[in-house]
């Protein structure tokens, strides 16, 4: 007698699913179209055609432990070419946001940070936050004089709650991925971890690229995008970092201190301090710009017509809106700052860059922000099993 497989869908989960905008996946009929036409999709279990049909289904427990709606980098081709409107693209993209959340440790931030109608709440945490402070330190002020915002907000303030809770997200965020991880190779063969190195560098250096954001021929401008803000990302932690290294390690009281004596003792001469000043701020410049720019390409791509209807979820809407309001509202602190405008308009520029800051960093691992991670250990996953292959 044949060994029986025993499948309890989750009605729930469905509901959830249809709620967040996959009410489309009942119309799959199983055609296959999506697999054959996503340039993506390997040959070996290809996707979405078997996850649609497990949504339909609501098999929660097989969809969470797939690496494959991970591969999806929602160019839609596939709902673009669907003869029935299922939308496969559109629900990949809400399956990985219920991974992150089924994911999330704590269970309660992935509801708070994770869910845009409680945007109002992520965003009360660090205005509260930032304004007991200011008011404990007797800085909840404005400052008379020349614009500084070290007056308003001393850096070391900034520091001592930026640091810990960066700490705290990222020890948070390993949770998440170890059970991640845990659940991608729930009863399967990985291969011997001597593979994992080579398969990781190998996925670093395709997302490093995008090689994949160019396969797609619906969305392949999405991956110019994604490169500014990835990239716009990377070099503001940079100097962020540096910030860091120069105050607390080299005891520098600016990251480019041109006319420290201690610097200028240390390279003999003014000259290099201050070509490290103009090259500090021309990369921090830069890389904000980069994040504006990127932003907001990606806010235009998403309201660019492509001739197919997809559902942007709220889920990406605030993402992409807090990356341009991060970038802008940082851009909008430095010039109001350089052009002497009235104090109160640059502190309270200055004071909602934190906060979107504050969203952006600390809230990662349960943000679409979070997809980065993910993305690269399933990739890398399926690297090890050699099934992400060229097509």
């Amino acid at each position: 007698m044949a060994d029986k497989t025993v499948f309890t869908p989750d009605v729930k989960f469905v509901r959830e699913l249809k709620e967040a905008g996959a009410d489309t996946m009942k119309k799959c009929y199983q055609c296959a179209t999506c697999s054959v036409i996503c340039p993506l999709s390997p040959d070996d279990k290809p996707f979405p055609r078997k996850e649609m049909v497990m949504a339909q289904w609501g098999l929660k427990d097989e969809l969470v432990k797939s690496a494959d709606i991970w591969l999806c980098h929602n160019c839609n081709d596939c709902s673009k070419y669907c003869p029935r409107g299922a939308k496969p693209g559109d629900v990949l993209s809400i399956l990985r946001k219920s991974v992150i959340q089924e994911n999330a440790f704590p269970k309660f931030m992935g509801t708070i940070a994770g869910e845009p109608k409680n945007i109002w709440q992520a965003l009360l945490i660090p205005v509260v936050l930032f304004l007991l402070v200011l008011g404990v330190t007797g800085h909840l002020n404005i400052p008379e004089g020349e614009i500084v915002f070290s007056k308003f907000f001393p850096v070391h303030y900034i520091d001592q709650i930026f640091v810990p809770l960066t700490g705290l997200a990222v020890v948070l965020f390993g949770f998440s991925i170890t059970r991640f991880w845990k659940n991608l190779s729930e009863g399967s063969d990985l291969k011997p971890k001597a593979e994992f190195l080579p398969s990781f560098i190998e996925t670093l250096k395709e997302i490093m690229t995008h090689s994949k954001f160019k396969k797609c021929d619906e969305n392949k401008d999405r991956s110019t995008a994604h490169m500014l803000v990835f990239y716009g990302f990377i070099g503001l932690a940079i100097t962020t970092a540096w910030a860091v290294f120069n105050l607390y390690v080299l005891n520098w009281e600016s990251p480019y201190p041109a006319n420290d004596p201690d610097v200028v003792a240390l390279f003999g001469s003014e000259t290099i301090p201050m070509i490290l000043k103009v090259v500090f701020k021309l990369f921090a410049n830069v890389s904000a710009l980069a994040l504006l720019v990127g932003g907001s390409l990606v806010i235009a791509n998403r309201m660019k017509e492509r001739g197919v209807d997809t559902v942007t979820s709220s889920f990406d809407w605030v993402f992409a809106g807090m990356v341009l309001f991060v970038g802008a509202s940082g851009m909008l602190a430095q010039m109001f700052r350089v052009a002497d405008f009235p104090p109160m308009i640059a502190y309270a520029t200055y004071f909602l860059h934190l906060v979107a800051a504050f969203f952006i960093i600390i809230y990662m691992p349960y943000s679409k922000l979070a997809h980065f991670v993910y993305r690269t250990v399933a990739i890398t996953y399926t690297k090890m099993q050699k099934r992400d292959v060229e097509v």
